[in-house]
């Protein structure tokens, strides 16, 4: 009697986890939450991490360091992709890029720490992006369609790049007014200067070790939390 009893407990027990794991939101079922990550790229090296079924967050290697990325999982590679568009301005230093170009010293792209970045979560967002952004390079002088994506940034999810230490030849050009923004912040970025390699003016990224932590994004949860207004500049 006592086992049947037993039996009878266990089986209404699964029967009572079924019925919540059937009635939570697809959403929390396929991760939902926040997400914290670690990698360590050298130079020319790359890394990946799926974030989603449908998206990839990489730091793509370029030739003066790195830049981050957010990338259909499957499918073809777009023109622009979900980062890239989520953080204007498009043409000038932004935090995905992680490098010495726009006269970046290597010790002014590591003291840019940490970085926050957007992310358009969806394909529909993306597309729609990309599309503005198009329009707005066909007729330069109405910047309506580019001031269109400030409200689809605005919603868009908020990941944070921090730096956790850092390889680099230092570099022996004065500094730009916009990495001198930056450059106060060095010494609070654990880092190396190799000082047996040859000095270059805007020296070299040798290796990056970094956290990213992104935010719940998926359909369900998107927007769930308040955001901050990029800075449009």
């Amino acid at each position: 009697m006592q086992t049947q009893l037993q039996m009878c407990s266990r089986g209404l027990f699964l029967l009572f986890v079924a019925a919540i794991t059937l009635t939570v939101p697809l959403s929390a079922q396929s991760g939902c939450g926040r997400q914290t990550l670690e990698g360590e790229v050298r130079q020319g090296q790359a890394w990946q991490h799926t974030l989603s079924p449908a998206l990839d967050l990489k730091l793509e290697a370029v030739p003066a360091g790195w830049m981050i990325r957010v990338l259909p999982h499957n499918g073809q590679r777009p023109p622009h992709d979900a980062a890239e568009l989520a953080n204007p301005p498009y043409r000038s230093p932004t935090p995905i890029l992680i490098s010495t170009d726009f006269s970046f010293r290597a010790q002014d792209a590591v003291a840019w720490n940490p970085r926050t970045f957007r992310f358009f979560p969806t394909a529909a967002e993306t597309a729609k992006a990309e599309a503005l952004y198009q329009a707005s390079l066909r007729d330069p002088q109405h910047p309506a369609a580019v001031a269109d994506l400030y409200p689809l940034i605005a919603t868009a999810p908020e990941a944070t790049l921090r730096i956790t230490d850092a390889e680099i030849v230092g570099g022996t050009a004065n500094q730009t007014a916009a990495a001198a923004t930056v450059a106060s912040h060095l010494e609070q970025t654990a880092h190396i200067v190799r000082t047996d390699l040859a000095p270059s003016p805007l020296g070299t990224l040798l290796r990056l070790r970094f956290r990213i932590d992104v935010p719940a994004f998926a359909t369900n949860c998107h927007g769930a939390a308040p955001g901050v207004r990029p800075s449009l500049q």
